[in-house]
């Protein structure tokens, strides 16, 4: 017990002084270039384009829901070819798969062609910048920022997991948001990162997301909280991360393997089709399907994280709080990572109480890729239910073809984070209902005053959570927990039913989770993690 003891004494003061070397100054000390989005009135294709559609939707901007992977992946490419002066890319994951790829060397063919590129990317997930994006930072036109890093690059396993036990409180808080700029003039925000998972293009995990693309004067506050972020203490340029120095020869071999990558992969991923026509030639001709609405950007600012403090009001989050208020018919949420905790309970049924439908699609314990999550949204659900709130739980795997979040037949995932309020405002964006979204990772969302886009996600709302796409969870009746007892079932105060190939199958435990996830979530449900959900 004695040598135990002082092994574990020794490393707590190794790890201690690890930390304090891993301590570095804020990166507005370090020699970063100043830069701003592009002037709102710089003559651009996309700003003429604008121009006669602004005029005839005073006070507006065009929108269009992503709700395809393979669309979603189509309009960013879009977007990086109608750049004509800068593209800017905040992500909270970007990977450097097929789809990464594809992307990385559209961000790249723009920046041959004279565009400015930022890409600020959080650190929890930034991997392998050994490769591509350490290559492509040495691009005179392109720059990469870090944002909050804990141990990049460089640093080894060892030095980041020290960084997770001294740092703990600044490692718990993300930059979530998610978000691509081009000329200031159009954006794709939602719930998207970058990675195959995304656009259907995985072969393991398929993410049903939803994105949407904006266009006109909304996309300036967009690019204002892009600004906000990439002046922030706490973006650091990857140059002063990554020691390794690029020659050009270097980038010359990069950009030949990412026309090779596209050469290969374009086709078979379907990333050309929207490109064959412009989208400034799109949007002046009316063709590229934008509904015109007025609209609202809320999004946190990086002193959640950089400063945070106890009474710190997440503007994305007291905005849908204050629409719910005001929700006379019907609250649709669609969240992923949903842990309301008391408070949350409580005022969907202040809602439910007067007479407001209140339906929640989360995902199931078989369907989540984060099982801690799914611990702490599980001891709500008694109490949701006998609020009155209906709960809808998304199947892993899906038997039908269907477009948008319902998903095709594949293994999935829902990731989606949308709300529709009386299928009058559409809520889109980074944010899920949980403490996480509230207290610790950064966020953004668009408000649409749109009954066309509203209804258009309530559609898709009501299409998922149909008995062959998602489970329905309901309180067991006394005769089905009689039944249950007879049989020598383990008694369960809930039930799930769904229907698979034209069958109705009902269910007294987690459908389908096994044992592994039981045992996970279990777990999970006796750490105190409650408040880092």
């Amino acid at each position: 017990m004695a040598v135990a003891a002082a092994r574990t004494a020794l490393l707590c003061i190794a790890v201690t002084l690890l930390g304090a070397c891993a301590t570095r100054p804020p990166a507005t000390s370090m020699n970063r270039e100043v830069t701003h989005a592009l002037p709102a009135d710089t003559p651009t294709p996309l700003l003429a384009a604008l121009a006669a559609p602004e005029r005839a939707h005073p006070g507006e901007s065009g929108f269009r829901v992503l709700s395809n992977g393979s669309e979603a992946l189509q309009m960013r490419i879009a977007l990086a070819r109608a750049a004509a002066k800068t593209l800017d890319m905040q992500y909270y994951i970007a990977n450097e798969d097929t789809t990464g790829k594809l992307l990385l060397g559209a961000a790249l063919y723009a920046a041959d062609r004279g565009v400015r590129v930022r890409m600020l990317v959080d650190d929890l997930n930034f991997d392998d910048i050994d490769s591509v994006m350490a290559a492509l930072n040495s691009h005179d036109n392109i720059e990469i920022r870090v944002f909050n890093p804990f141990g990049t690059t460089h640093r080894g396993m060892f030095e980041r997991t020290t960084n997770l036990f001294t740092k703990i409180d600044s490692f718990t808080r993300r930059m979530h948001n998610k978000a691509m700029i081009a000329d200031n003039q159009v954006s794709i925000v939602g719930g998207r990162n970058l990675g195959d998972e995304y656009f259907s293009a995985s072969t393991t995990l398929q993410f049903r997301d939803l994105d949407v693309l904006a266009a006109g004067p909304i996309t300036h506050d967009v690019s204002a909280s892009f600004d906000e972020f990439w002046q922030s203490s706490s973006s650091y340029p990857l140059r002063a991360l990554n020691h390794q120095k690029f020659e050009p020869k270097e980038l010359d071999a990069m950009r030949d393997e990412l026309r090779a990558h596209w050469r290969d992969n374009a086709d078979p991923y379907n990333a050309k089709p929207l490109n064959a026509t412009p989208l400034a030639t799109q949007i002046a001709s009316n063709t590229l399907g934008l509904t015109w609405a007025p609209a609202e950007f809320k999004a946190d600012t990086p002193d959640k994280i950089v400063k945070p403090t106890d009474d710190y009001v997440s503007p994305p989050m007291q905005r849908l709080i204050e629409l719910t208020h005001d929700a006379q018919k019907e609250f649709l949420v669609i969240s992923p990572y949903f842990v309301p905790h008391d408070a949350g309970v409580k005022g969907l049924g202040v809602l439910t109480q007067r007479g407001v439908r209140v339906a929640v699609l989360t995902n199931s314990m078989a369907a989540t890729d984060a099982i801690a999550v799914q611990a702490g949204y599980s001891p709500y659900r008694v109490p949701l239910l006998k609020e009155g709130v209906e709960l809808y739980e998304f199947r892993p795997i899906q038997n039908q073809p269907r477009p948008g979040i319902a998903g095709s037949q594949s293994r999935a995932s829902l990731h989606a984070k949308t709300y529709v309020i009386d299928r009058k405002i559409l809520v889109i964006g980074s944010m899920n209902l949980d403490p996480r979204s509230a207290h610790l990772n950064t966020e953004l969302a668009l408000v649409i005053h749109s009954e066309a886009l509203a209804g258009e996600v309530a559609t898709l709302f009501d299409r998922a959570t149909q008995p062959e796409i998602s489970y329905r969870v309901t309180l067991a009746t006394p005769a089905e927990r009689a039944r249950l007892k007879a049989d020598s079932v383990t008694e369960s105060p809930l039930i799930w039913t769904d229907v698979e190939d034209g069958q109705r199958h009902t269910y007294n435990l987690d459908p389908h989770a096994g044992f592994y996830r039981n045992l996970l979530t279990g777990i999970c449900l006796l750490l105190p993690i409650d408040n880092e959900l």
